[in-house]
């Protein structure tokens, strides 16, 4: 009987930030079943070692307890994970948070939130995953932005803010490092069946008086293809930005959104 194949990520260590459910959670079992071994950093850490658990059948898993805007924290999560599973071969930032407010209304400390986690915290990860990726002169790092990093949306100026920070990190991050072996793209999801969303659509809700159905379709408007993106559809484009298929892909910003951004 001939032996199975190598799978194509088999052996390299992959850290996903924002990996307990939706998008993060989808990413983590699509590189897992591609012989990814996994670092899965977060908040909530039952989450986080229910994944693990699930996953501990197809490859070798690490959880790290961390907050993304912490310097000192991420710091020590990526020594927990070297110490788990070795050098670190690839960094998805996927950690992220959304809120809203009109502008006049948006406080200096919503302001703040929405940079820390999800701009600071993708800063202070890619610096503290890139010692590995540059001595091994290999390595990808995907940030997981946002339409809102592509275009504008009213009542969330702090997000689409950050965001927009994620995709000038992403592109300056990926000229300092096009002849080091590493690539770094962003994939920039539309509106997704995950826990912001859900959250966004009881706001809707409990603001206007409006039933699920008229919230979901309201958000499904800015989608030419009227739905929403699914969480697999982000990780497929991950999986192929991680492959080595992907070589020459750098700098991007890949819209998963169903032709919103074109």
């Amino acid at each position: 009987m001939s032996a199975l194949p190598p799978r194509p990520l088999e052996g390299r260590h992959v850290f996903i930030t924002g990996a307990a459910q939706g998008i993060g959670a989808a990413i983590a079992e699509t590189l897992a079943h591609q012989g990814a071994v996994l670092t899965l950093a977060g908040r909530r850490q039952p989450v986080l070692e229910t994944l693990a658990q699930r996953l501990q059948a197809v490859t070798r898993c690490a959880v790290v307890v961390i907050d993304v805007s912490d310097a000192e924290a991420v710091a020590q999560g990526f020594a927990q994970a070297r110490a788990a599973l070795g050098p670190v071969s690839m960094l998805v930032n996927n950690a992220g948070q959304a809120e809203s407010a009109p502008f006049g209304k948006t406080s200096p400390e919503l302001w703040q939130r929405m940079l820390d986690v999800n701009l600071t915290g993708t800063f202070l990860c890619t610096q503290s995953a890139l010692p590995d990726m540059l001595a091994a002169r290999a390595g990808r790092i995907v940030n997981i932005a946002s339409t809102a990093g592509q275009r504008g949306y009213a009542y969330v100026a702090a997000y689409v803010a950050a965001k927009h920070g994620v995709i000038g990190l992403t592109r300056a991050l990926a000229l300092e490092m096009a002849q080091k072996g590493i690539t770094v793209n962003a994939v920039c999801p539309g509106y997704t069946e995950t826990e912001i969303l859900r959250q966004s659509i009881n706001n809707v809700m409990a603001k206007t008086g409006r039933s699920e159905a008229e919230a979901r379709a309201e958000f499904a408007q800015s989608n030419p293809q009227r739905r929403m993106v699914q969480p697999q559809e982000v990780a497929d484009a991950v999986q192929w930005l991680c492959s080595d298929a992907a070589a020459s892909i750098t700098g991007q910003s890949i819209s998963v959104s169903g032709g919103e951004v074109m």
